[in-house]
């Protein structure tokens, strides 16, 4: 009789796939939430192979802040001609233009969370009844409480204490008109998990994962690319640095790390020996204890 066996990284994949399979089976209308951050791109990696030979039955859903890195927009056009998927984008400078959002001014200014409105606006227009991410229980604390099928009211604002359980596998879509659910298929993967799958999957990454030559300057405590949409102070001072990002989000928000972590091998030495955690250099969770929660209330991803 053959042994066959599952690694952690085979069975994480392999609970991925049925939720991916899952929400084609269960919804109408589904797109994935994509950043051209290593979450989401694990996820279409994920639904490649989960639809393969066909081509991936869900529209990528990217909210463009106007403020993003250049590496993950041009990676994220790449994808998409690649493997011949489908991409929508919405826009928080169409949003700003139209009153429906009020940019912040100031030193700490950022877009990020002006994302909630155009998101929800896409939503709504193109009838998704299902946004899928790549939130990790791991991240933060907010996260850790969502469920795979998360439901969404017809307002797209989450109740963390009104939730739908989940009996073992088994997942209920069921919603009323208007309403969607957020659904994670990778809610179970850690850090490292991700990183070594994509080793083991070989997957292409975007440059800004690697370490790098950049301009930067720190400010309390958080070594920001510098940019043009980032109003810097008297005294902050821009200098050239070697750093990589463990995440890739809105450039007002994220902050870099000191790497020499050149190679999926070096990144995945350095997760391990980490004494700090992933999101540790995003401002946009240091604007208050429950800054996460807050925006996952009123729609954020």
């Amino acid at each position: 009789m053959n042994d066959y066996h599952l690694n952690h990284l085979k069975e994480l994949e392999s609970e991925s796939i049925y939720v991916l399979r899952e929400v084609a089976a269960q919804f109408e209308n589904p797109c994935i939430l994509f950043s051209g951050g290593k979450d989401s791109i694990v996820v279409v990696h994920l639904a490649l192979k989960a639809f393969y030979p066909s081509s991936v039955p869900f529209t990528l859903l990217h909210v463009d802040t106007g403020h993003n890195f250049q590496e993950a927009l041009d990676y994220r056009d790449q994808l998409v001609s690649k493997h011949g998927l489908r991409l929508l984008v919405a826009s928080v400078q169409e949003a700003i233009d139209k009153g429906l959002v009020r940019e912040e001014k100031g030193y700490t200014a950022s877009r990020n969370a002006l994302q909630t409105v155009p998101l929800l606006e896409a939503i709504e227009k193109n009838k998704f009844d299902c946004a899928i991410g790549g939130a990790r229980r791991d991240e933060e604390k907010a996260r850790a409480k969502e469920r795979f099928f998360s439901h969404r009211d017809e307002f797209g604002q989450w109740d963390p204490k009104n939730q739908r359980p989940e009996l073992w596998n088994i997942f209920n879509g069921r919603k009323h008109l208007g309403e969607h659910f957020r659904v994670f298929p990778i809610s179970n993967w850690t850090e490292m998990d991700v990183w070594q799958y994509i080793y083991q999957e070989q997957i292409e990454m975007p440059s800004l994962y690697f370490s790098h030559k950049r301009k930067v300057f720190e400010r309390d405590g958080v070594w920001y690319a510098a940019s043009e949409f980032i109003q810097n102070k008297p005294d902050e001072v821009v200098e050239e640095r070697i750093v990589r990002f463990r995440t890739v989000g809105d450039i007002t928000c994220t902050g870099a790390v000191f790497s020499e972590a050149a190679t999926l091998e070096d990144i995945i030495q350095e997760v391990a020996a980490s004494r700090t955690t992933e999101r540790g250099t995003r401002a946009d969770d240091k604007r208050s204890e429950a800054a996460m929660e807050d925006r996952k209330k009123a729609g954020y991803f």
